[in-house]
């Protein structure tokens, strides 16, 4: 009778189990690795700050966040490849002024960003920096403006790719100094330093991480960042502004995911990110790198991709350069 008994409440609890069970769901993300696409090379500055924020999500929600690098056309494959995968949460991509900007910029995407994409969070805010290469003649903005109109033509400036802020920073200081230089893009400014610093190519106006790194190191010279007023971990650093009036170039650094991944998902990856952004110890990482926390909810990152969009709409136009 005891064993029937025991027998009876195993296939009760049994039961009981399967009844009240709930279909998996996302509650249990991530249950697994979680790939982040990021468009540019290894050691640049997108790649720094991804690789600073994957390993806290990896330690605080218990699944490996891995940095993919995707490199080549100023960031669109890694988003072609992000939008293009499962809606689960699985796969990220890093988002930076270079999705606004190719919007815009490039006529035959197969993507629209703002249609495919649903914005997760926002990292932080940065400005670029313009670095020259040591053998280069000017010392300040002004000197280096006087040099390039007497030598138009004469002076090449590296890129990270077209479509990206290190680009177009350069080609809205062509328009407003009447500068006349030529593009050389590369798949990511940690390639175009090596040339940069041999005075191949002259100069980049690069996103303040890793410009900052070749600064100190005493590899190129820092000339000027591209925020309205100085940038406050650089203080020394003048504002191109203040020789070039109405210059500005300030860009942020999120993570948008493939258009239907789930809430409760974005809602997790948003929570995360902005827990990460209330850790000292990160946001003095960050803070090494030259960036300002910026969390934001999804909608708000939302707004700002959009907004952004439309300003670098504006200065592609004004610019009038386009890519194929």
């Amino acid at each position: 009778m005891l064993r029937i008994l025991r027998c009876g409440f195993f296939g009760l609890a049994v039961l009981t189990g399967l009844f009240s069970a709930t279909p998996p769901s996302s509650a249990a993300y991530p249950d697994r690795p979680v790939h982040w696409l990021i468009g540019f090379a290894a050691g640049g500055p997108v790649d720094i700050v991804a690789r600073i924020m994957a390993q806290w999500l990896s330690d605080r929600l218990g699944q490996q966040f891995i940095v993919e690098n995707r490199t080549g056309s100023g960031g669109n494959i890694a988003a072609a490849a992000a939008i293009n995968s499962p809606a689960d949460g699985y796969t990220l991509l890093f988002v930076a002024p270079n999705n606004a900007i190719s919007t815009s910029l490039y006529k035959k995407l197969p993507f629209d960003f703002i249609r495919d994409t649903v914005p997760v969070a926002s990292i932080m805010q940065l400005t670029n920096m313009l670095v020259v290469s040591n053998a280069f003649p000017a010392k300040t903005v002004q000197e280096f403006v006087d040099y390039c109109k007497a030598n138009p033509g004469k002076i090449s400036f590296a890129s990270s790719g077209n479509g990206t802020s290190v680009h177009m920073s350069a080609e809205l200081f062509k328009v407003l100094t009447k500068c006349d230089m030529v593009h050389v893009p590369y798949r990511g400014s940690a390639i175009a330093f090596p040339d940069i610093i041999s005075n191949k190519v002259q100069l980049i106006f690069d996103n303040l991480p890793s410009a900052m790194e070749q600064v100190k190191g005493g590899n190129v010279r820092a000339l000027g960042v591209t925020s309205p007023q100085r940038w406050p971990s650089v203080p020394d650093v003048p504002a191109i502004a203040e020789t070039v009036p109405g210059f500005e170039s300030v860009g942020f650094y999120g993570i948008s995911a493939p258009k239907g991944t789930p809430s409760e998902v974005i809602e997790t990856l948003n929570k995360a990110v902005g827990e990460a952004l209330k850790d000292p110890k990160l946001v003095a990482r960050l803070t090494e790198v030259g960036g300002i926390p910026k969390p934001m909810t999804p909608a708000e990152f939302g707004k700002l991709v959009n907004d952004e969009t439309e300003k670098w709409r504006k200065v592609v136009e004004f610019a009038g350069v386009s890519v194929d």
